[in-house]
């Protein structure tokens, strides 16, 4: 599937991924790749490859690691790269504790599972770990408007951009007092 994503311009709606916002980004991204590539510790399945002879392209790349502690897997990257650690059945408390101690970052967690068990397990047992968390569903999935989408821990504030919640976000509060009879002294009562 991931060599059907095309890669191109927002402009062409059939495009799935953009470029990232600059060269520094461009940079900053493909370095992580490269230094996964350098890696005894992973291995690149897919992608891997980046231009920025026209725009700041990257392809989307996957990375497997059986280190859950590899450094892809414990930063925030904000391109397209996934790493995958693939756990032991017999593991799945161990990995959700895991989950939820590795990264300083929570911006969106999804787990897919038809048990519906270890569904509910693992949303409680990761309800810190990500502002936006999903069920079965891609965690790029937010519906502007409808859900309110924002970060947990490092990844921002935890305000929800879509929602009413963001709204205090974007106010100044100002306060106004006006004493009707001016003051005579510097004192207030309680110091009498």
């Amino acid at each position: 599937m991931v060599s059907e994503i095309k890669i191109g311009d927002v402009c062409d709606f059939r495009n799935y991924v953009n470029a990232v916002i600059d060269e520094s980004a461009f940079d900053k991204v493909m370095s992580y790749i490269d230094k996964a590539k350098l890696s005894g510790d992973a291995e690149i399945i897919t992608g891997g490859k980046g231009d920025k002879s026209t725009g700041y392209f990257i392809e989307p790349t996957v990375i497997v690691t059986e280190n859950p502690h590899f450094f892809s897997m414990e930063e925030e990257i904000f391109g397209p790269v996934m790493t995958m650690y693939v756990y032991n059945d017999d593991k799945f408390d161990e990995t959700l504790t895991l989950c939820d101690e590795t990264s300083p970052y929570g911006l969106t967690g999804a787990i897919f599972s038809s048990d519906k068990y270890a569904m509910i397990k693992a949303c409680r047992a990761l309800r810190y770990s990500a502002g936006n968390f999903y069920i079965n569903d891609k965690p790029t999935g937010a519906m502007v408007g409808q859900q309110p989408f924002g970060g947990a821990r490092a990844s921002g504030t935890n305000d929800k951009a879509g929602s009413h919640l963001n709204l205090l976000r974007w106010v100044s509060p100002r306060t106004i007092k006006e004493t009707l009879i001016p003051a005579t002294d510097f004192k207030y009562p309680f110091m009498e």
